[in-house]
């Protein structure tokens, strides 16, 4: 016959009576998210590196922008779910070994001074107020975490909402504006009343007249952005609690401190990708402005990352072994568009037919080849695509069997614009193959 267990037992192998009731799911969804969350922003920076290309000039800015916010949600929730995992375990690790050991630490076998025994003591108390400590430090983490990514992607989605109604405004009335001007009049737009009728609010709410029209209409404004969740503190109680209980000023420079942190290793990320050399004891490695003596894997398709790589000039493979060398010149809107419409009236008007010649022609000026320093004017540029982006692009068929064997090179011009990272603006792109 089995013994019943005293209420002793029963209470050593209970857990703690103030633990957090939620601790079950955010276990369940740490466990499950931690991983999609790992995966996320190295997912954004495909996605990220494959629409940059696509895109003509002024969309740089709101196309960072978005990447820069979502991918710094996704590094957050990242953060989060996998150190909350480490402080769940950290709390389970301590309820067991309390049952294991229910008479707690024996501060009188340590050796240690008796000052650092006193510290020591006074700093964690008892068992039930450590377990309680990291039971609440999980919670708030977790909490704290999910709050963040939040604002980030609401942020972020009220951007791009006004950014939409402002381009669906620009497009009805035909005006021609800048697109990197329009984003940042739509994010002034969206944050700056907010900001201003909260520092009014602060500063004259109390002086309003209740019933009266400035107080009717700056209820109505805060209203607006209560419901957006810009600026409701009820609607945010994670932050409400902890600025409650904590200090505002405190809560809200943790706050801004861990987004800007956050942004800012994105940025850093990305320009590390982008040129990773400008990142490392790289200072004395041999770089030149003109891209001579350069092997630049992006010029070589069995090489290059169509992800991550700028959208230039290449070539089959370093070793050119057929009768023909295949030169893909990928199109980009942001050079090559610019480009056509300054120096190709004739592209922007007349029949499609006839728009699609002139465009051709001129493309075929812009990208002009030179091989070993000879120009080849007999290059002949057909329209076609990048099979491993489906962008668009310029294709040609360079006859290289006369070429002596040995090395050679092949220079690309581009546009007078060429801006873009990688690239080299100044000049022709240089390939450097051996036959």
């Amino acid at each position: 016959m089995t013994e019943p267990a005293d209420d002793t037992q029963l209470s050593m192998d209970a857990l703690p009576r103030h633990t957090t009731p939620t601790w079950e799911v955010e276990l369940l969804i740490s466990g499950v998210a931690v991983f999609a969350m790992l995966q996320l922003p190295g997912w954004l920076d495909d996605r990220f590196f494959a629409l940059r290309p696509r895109f003509g000039q002024g969309w740089e800015l709101p196309l960072f922008l978005t990447y820069v916010y979502l991918k710094s949600a996704a590094v957050i929730l990242s953060i989060t779910f996998a150190l909350h995992l480490l402080l769940r375990a950290q709390w389970i690790a301590q309820v067991g070994m309390h049952s294991v050991f229910p008479a707690g630490i024996q501060w009188d076998r340590m050796r240690i001074g008796p000052v650092q025994r006193e510290v020591e003591q006074t700093r964690y108390g008892n068992a039930d107020i450590a377990i309680d400590r990291a039971d609440n430090r999980a919670t708030i983490v977790f909490a704290y975490g999910v709050m963040l990514a939040s604002m980030l992607l609401l942020v972020c989605l009220l951007f791009a909402v006004v950014f939409a109604l402002a381009l669906g405004l620009l497009r009805l009335t035909g005006l021609e504006i800048d697109i990197g001007n329009v984003f940042t009049a739509s994010v002034m737009l969206a944050v700056l009343p907010a900001v201003l009728a909260g520092q009014f609010d602060r500063h004259f709410g109390a002086r309003l007249r209740r019933g009266g029209m400035p107080r009717r209409l700056l209820a109505r404004l805060l209203t607006t952005y209560s419901r957006l969740g810009l600026m409701s503190r009820s609607s945010n109680p994670v932050f409400s609690l902890i600025s409650s209980q904590g200090g505002e000023r405190r809560a809200i420079f943790v706050t801004t401190a861990t987004i800007a942190i956050t942004i800012l290793a994105v940025m850093i990320s990305t320009r590390s990708m982008q040129n990773p050399l400008r990142f490392g004891d790289y200072g004395v490695f041999p770089v030149f402005a003109d891209g001579g003596a350069t092997i630049d894997s992006a010029h070589y398709d069995d090489q290059r990352e169509p992800g991550r790589d700028h959208a230039g000039a290449y070539i089959q493979s370093a070793i050119a072994t057929g009768p023909y060398l295949r030169l893909t010149v990928p199109y980009r809107p942001d050079e090559d568009g610019t480009a056509l419409r300054n120096a190709c009236p004739a592209a922007q008007s007349g029949k499609p037919d006839a728009r699609a010649v002139a465009a051709l022609d001129c493309l075929r000026r812009l990208h002009a080849a030179r091989l070993d320093g000879a120009p080849l004017p007999d290059l002949q540029y057909d329209t076609g695509t990048d099979p491993r982006t489906d962008r668009p692009a310029l294709v040609a068929m360079i006859d290289i069997r006369r070429l002596a064997p040995g090395r050679h090179v092949l220079e690309v011009a581009q546009p007078p614009l060429a801006k873009e990272q990688g690239a080299n603006a100044n000049g022709p792109e240089r390939i450097t193959f051996w036959r």
